[in-house]
């Protein structure tokens, strides 16, 4: 049974630099260069079957296989890899598994979704390489204002809180997770990756599902 303890690895937490500026709407600052760089994505990681729409998003995101153009782009990674636990009651109903190295874009947020810009891309650490594996839409409670974001088809998922300890408690949003290029057993559009597994280190992290909030008209 995995400990309920998140993991620290002896070091301090990691800053919540990207989640507060999300919270405080503070501007952009020039991002650091990135020290790992991406493998090529094997075809047989790559999900079957996608619409139209999710071929022609999966396209325009190709390009960020390299994660130092997605950094050019305006995209700050977290630098910390996350997996979570089973969610419990009255938290976000997550499958045990991974979630990745999250890359995001301050500049993509807003009320209206755009399937060549997510708010979010998901990288999985392999030896000293990044692999582009999923990309995320994400949207504030408050930006969303009474309607429930969708896109794909798909309404996103919550609302709920802020994924600590890389954002804080209070920005509650709604997010929608989409495995371009990893297979995912608990479905595509699942939050979490069983299939995804960080390595032990001081900057991979094992938390709690986030709790699921409530919002005017939902």
């Amino acid at each position: 049974m995995p400990s309920l303890a998140p993991r620290r690895c002896g070091r301090a937490p990691l800053p919540v630099f990207v989640a507060t500026a999300l919270l405080l709407g503070y501007p952009c600052a020039p991002a650091a260069a990135q020290t790992v760089k991406e493998a090529a994505t094997p075809a047989a990681h790559a999900p079957a079957a996608l619409s139209p729409e999710l071929q022609a998003a999966r396209a325009a995101l190709e390009k960020y296989q390299d994660p130092v153009l997605a950094i050019h782009d305006g995209y700050f990674s977290s630098l910390a890899c996350v997996e979570y636990l089973e969610g419990l009651e009255g938290s976000m109903r997550y499958v045990p598994g991974g979630m990745g190295v999250h890359f995001i874009n301050l500049q993509n947020i807003g009320p209206k979704l755009d399937p060549a810009r997510p708010q979010v891309l998901l990288y999985e650490p392999q030896g000293d390489r990044l692999r582009l594996v999923a990309a995320e839409w994400f949207v504030p409670t408050e930006v969303a204002g009474a309607t429930r974001p969708v896109i794909f088809g798909q309404e996103l998922q919550g609302p709920m809180e802020g994924h600590e300890p890389l954002q804080p408690k209070g920005l509650h949003h709604w997010d929608l997770h989409v495995w371009f290029w990893k297979t995912n057993p608990a479905g595509m559009f699942s939050a979490t990756n069983p299939a995804l597994k960080c390595p032990k280190g001081s900057y991979s992290f094992t938390e709690h599902a986030p709790k699921i909030v409530k919002t005017s008209g939902h």
